[in-house]
């Protein structure tokens, strides 16, 4: 980690140290940090038990904490200046302006199905993980509220089990019926390391990013309106593609399989199950090559490929995210670019060589691929250079 960016973690918990004691007129325990996450590669395969390959992101939700005598879980969102309490012995859903609090309050829902003994906390929270960007904001909350769940009330998780309780929590309490990808990768992350997973038997394997790259994620600034209902839409699509192939999951089927059965399946259903099939096959060759000779062209190539096929077969992204990779694969130095996370705006990420953004932090490179998307499409975005990041951890 370079000395600007933990500095950038050092003043948000330095932040977020003062708001509490503001808050509660008191200094915290503990303060727990859990990164965003970016996925390099492996896009809507992670619900059709596939493989997916993100990396944890240099961008934090923080909690300062401190545990209580009693049931009570008092909580203050320093960024949206809003408070929330709720109560461990009646968890119930929040309505209107504290329902940013449902992800709390379901991770304390899912930690005590689990049989754990919950304590009361008091706990601030503030964040530089952009919101409503794709980057998992809400997992890094829910991850963050698990630890800080643990540490004040004393009992063991591993990692695995963690993500599971938090992937549980967005499904059955927030009502999102994401996959297991960004509350693993938030709660298992390493520093400089991607985490290749098999979201089918949670299998994960940490694969070293080599040297003479960093990631740089570029933000469209387009609100994703379309994305609940499409999600949606394209699991019960792929859902109809495999039983139709006679697989419970796409995970089960080759290309040349797939190419065999064209004339079975709806024009549709054929495209969409092919960008899951293929994705897949990239991610794989994307983990080999990083086994092997580390070829940092060859992945550029293959993330190039998957929003070729984002865009063309899963029918996920739109003009703007296409402007903005279009911005970046003619940039020197740039060796891949896609859309990253479920699509219809948010970001993309960008593998750029080291040098390219060593001088000036990418400062030149972010100006011309955002002035060239600010000239397509009259939005403002904004880009962040980052590296891979160590998973949730105390950070005391």
């Amino acid at each position: 980690m370079t000395s600007s960016e933990g500095q950038r973690l050092r003043d948000l918990v330095a932040s977020v140290r003062v708001a509490f004691q503001q808050e509660y007129e008191a200094a915290p325990t503990h303060v727990v940090a859990a990164p965003g996450r970016v996925n390099i590669i492996g896009e809507h395969t992670d619900y059709n038990d596939g493989f997916v390959f993100p990396a944890a992101i240099d961008r934090h939700v923080v909690m300062a904490v401190s545990p209580r005598a009693d049931w009570t879980v008092r909580l203050h969102a320093a960024d949206l200046d809003s408070s929330a309490v709720f109560d461990l012995q009646a968890i119930s859903r929040a309505e209107g302006e504290t329902s940013w609090s449902n992800y709390q309050r379901g991770v304390a829902w899912a930690l005590g199905e689990s049989g754990v003994a919950l304590r009361g906390m008091d706990a601030v929270l503030l964040s530089d993980v952009p919101v409503g960007a794709g980057l998992s904001s809400s997992a890094a909350v829910e991850v963050a509220a698990a630890l800080a769940f643990q540490v004040v009330g004393g009992f063991a998780l591993d990692g695995v089990q963690r993500a599971l309780l938090c992937q549980k929590a967005e499904n059955e309490f927030v009502g999102m019926r994401c996959g297991i990808m960004d509350q693993f990768i938030v709660s298992l992350g390493k520093r400089d390391h991607a985490l290749f997973i098999d979201c089918r038997s949670l299998a994960y394997e940490q694969a070293a990013i080599p040297a003479g790259c960093r990631l740089v994620i570029c933000d469209t600034k387009k609100q994703r309106g379309l994305v609940d209902s499409e999600y949606n839409n394209r699991r019960q699509e792929c859902e109809r593609g495999a039983s139709a192939l006679g697989v419970s999951s796409l995970r089960d089927v080759t290309l040349k399989r797939l190419d065999s059965a064209q004339g079975t399946l709806d024009p549709v259903t054929f495209r969409r199950c092919r960008h899951v099939v293929s994705e897949n096959a990239r991610v794989l060759q994307a983990v080999d090559t990083l086994r092997g000779d580390g070829d940092l062209v060859r992945i550029g190539e293959l993330m190039n490929a998957s929003h070729i096929s984002l865009r063309d077969d899963y029918e996920v992204s739109c003009p703007e995210l296409d402007a903005m990779v279009e911005a970046a694969w003619h940039q020197e130095g740039v060796l891949g670019a896609r859309m990253t996370g479920a699509g219809f705006g948010g970001c993309t990420i960008n593998l750029v060589r080291e040098e390219v953004v060593a001088e000036d932090e990418g400062a030149a490179l972010l100006s011309r691929i955002l002035g060239e998307y600010r000239d397509a499409t009259g939005l403002e975005p904004a880009g962040y250079v980052c590296r891979a990041e160590e998973g949730v951890r105390l950070l005391d």
